[in-house]
């Protein structure tokens, strides 16, 4: 059976065209203190004298299916956090606390506690506070449990990166990613569960579900490359994958001709599902989870914070990974 994220339950196009409609009907935008100067990117900007104040909010998603077989819940909350803070971190901004939100279909105190596990540590990692929260009790609605939080960030309102500054000439840089993160996952269990396999087969070292649940690395090398050297865009790569570069600058041309090697577990998903090397780039971080887009001379900057060049910009339009056209 031929494999990809629609025929699993997840359609990009489809939740972009219904984001499209919802921000076309949500039109309100408060004036004079606290307005928007940011909004529709990683994360939304509203302006407070010299500086932004930037939030984002985001969830762990269908991982946490994996997490509930395996009964193994203490990065979730690491995943948590990676979602929100590198989303703020793709704009410029220093992320400085977060809520979270638990909905459960019943409170199980021993879960809760291996989830703030994770919130813990990835809130040291990323230097922030967890200044709140919701517990929600909702065995109506919910199977098993659903973790989400927002996250806010400052950054200077003339330092805020956008992508506008993108030109042809430049070139893209990749941090590796940890693994899977938090985005596919629905086709990844479809397609394992289609093969007969489950969770706790080996995989390496690992098992499949230990592999899978290897938490989403938090970029707060970010901060320092901003900070040191002459940045034009960054893209987090998450749900859409490479796709997401056009939140940046649409009317140029993106090609990642040296992409990074991905890890195994992409080629094992891929290999399992038959899943077309499009659908993969589409899909998945592919072992790139953060790009770093720099002009030329800016490349052995960059370098120094672990990035490699995996492509670069030029006149056009499109996202590209060596011949294919992702977008």
């Amino acid at each position: 059976m031929k494999f990809d994220y629609a025929k699993a339950g997840v359609d990009i196009d489809k939740a972009n065209r219904a984001i499209s409609t919802l921000i076309g009907i949500v039109k309100f935008k408060r004036t004079g203190f606290g307005a928007p100067i940011l909004v529709s990117h990683y994360a939304g900007v509203i302006e407070v004298g010299d500086f932004g104040i930037a939030i984002t909010t985001d969830g762990v998603g269908t991982k946490i299916l994996v997490g509930i077989a395996m009964k193994k819940y203490n990065t979730l909350g690491i995943d948590c956090v990676a979602a929100n803070v590198n989303d703020l971190l793709a704009i410029g901004a220093e992320p400085l606390a977060m809520v979270d939100y638990i909905a459960m279909q019943k409170i199980d105190e021993e879960i809760i506690a291996e989830i703030a596990k994770g919130l813990e540590e990835g809130c040291r990692i990323a230097n922030i506070t967890l200044v709140g929260g919701e517990t929600a009790t909702l065995p109506d609605m919910i199977k098993g449990f659903d973790l989400a939080g927002t996250a806010l960030g400052v950054v200077r309102k003339d330092r805020i990166i956008t992508g506008k500054d993108v030109r042809p000439g430049d070139v893209i840089m990749a941090l590796p990613s940890s693994g899977i993160h938090c985005n596919g996952l629905t086709l990844a269990r479809k397609v394992i569960e289609a093969s007969g396999l489950s969770y706790f087969d080996k995989f390496g070292e690992k098992t499949i579900g230990e592999e899978l649940l290897t938490p989403t690395r938090i970029y707060m090398e970010v901060l320092d490359i901003i900070k040191n050297c002459e940045v034009h865009g960054l893209a987090h790569i998450t749900g859409g994958a490479f796709r997401k570069l056009k939140r940046l600058r649409k009317d140029v041309k993106y090609v990642i001709d040296s992409p990074l090697k991905p890890q195994e577990i992409f080629r094992f998903i891929q290999k399992l599902g038959n899943v077309d090397e499009l659908e993969m780039y589409r899909t998945y971080n592919m072992g790139m989870g953060f790009l770093i887009i720099v002009p030329e001379e800016s490349v052995s900057c960059v370098e120094k914070f672990g990035a490699k060049r995996v492509g670069y910009v030029e006149e056009g339009e499109g996202v590209f990974v060596r011949d294919l056209r992702l977008d």
